[in-house]
């Protein structure tokens, strides 16, 4: 069955140690052993202070089985749906228009310890709502940015600028987590797409 992501709308039935590092800037494809039990992802940008639509940037995860699909719906986390089932995720909320914060508007708190033992990747994209509609893209967004870090620390593990490093697109599938040998791993995927969620959601889904 289609699964389509619209504002409003409920999930239904859908070898490092970074603590020993005090900044890690990964390239795409770069790889590294996390060493920690809690990470977020935060994503921030500034206000459309000119005419037009507002700004609505979207951070949202997908919580992968060994088929790289979601086991149930309820494995997305995103603006309709802001705790994973197994409570291993949890949004800080829907940002409509970057006024949230002066740094990150929209934060996804993952603590791993917390996972579903089905879950093997977790997948973390930003995008832009409606952007076709609106005629938008991450490099009209000043100030657009996604970073993973240390929760309890800030330290960055990894970040893109969106508005230099993706400037024509509008949707980004920015890193993974992902179990390997009883340990979770981050890896720095930073792939631009032309698409908004749903791109995703068709992907994972």
């Amino acid at each position: 069955m289609p699964f389509f992501i619209y504002k409003g709308c409920s999930v239904g039935d859908l070898g490092v140690d970074i603590d020993e590092i005090d900044m890690i800037n990964l390239q795409k494809g770069q790889r590294i052993e996390l060493g920690l039990s809690k990470v977020s992802v935060g994503l921030g940008w500034d206000p459309n202070d000119g005419s037009g639509h507002a700004f609505d940037l979207d951070a949202s995860a997908f919580m992968l089985g060994i088929n790289k699909k979601l086991p149930q719906d309820e494995f997305l986390v995103f603006y309709n749906n802001q705790i994973s089932i197994d409570g291993a995720i949890v949004s800080s909320g829907d940002d409509i228009d970057g006024t949230n914060s002066d740094g990150d508007d929209e934060t996804l708190t993952v603590d791993l310890s917390k996972v579903d033992n089905r879950i093997q990747e977790i997948i973390f994209t930003a995008t832009i709502y409606e952007s076709e509609r609106r005629k938008q893209n991450f490099g009209q967004v000043h100030n657009s940015y996604i970073r993973i870090y240390n929760t309890d620390t800030n330290e960055e593990i990894a970040r893109y600028d969106l508005d230099e490093d993706f400037s024509i697109e509008t949707a980004v599938e920015f890193g993974r987590l992902y179990r390997r040998n009883g340990e979770w791993k981050f890896e720095a995927i930073g792939i631009g797409y032309k698409g908004g969620l749903q791109f995703f959601v068709d992907k994972y889904v």
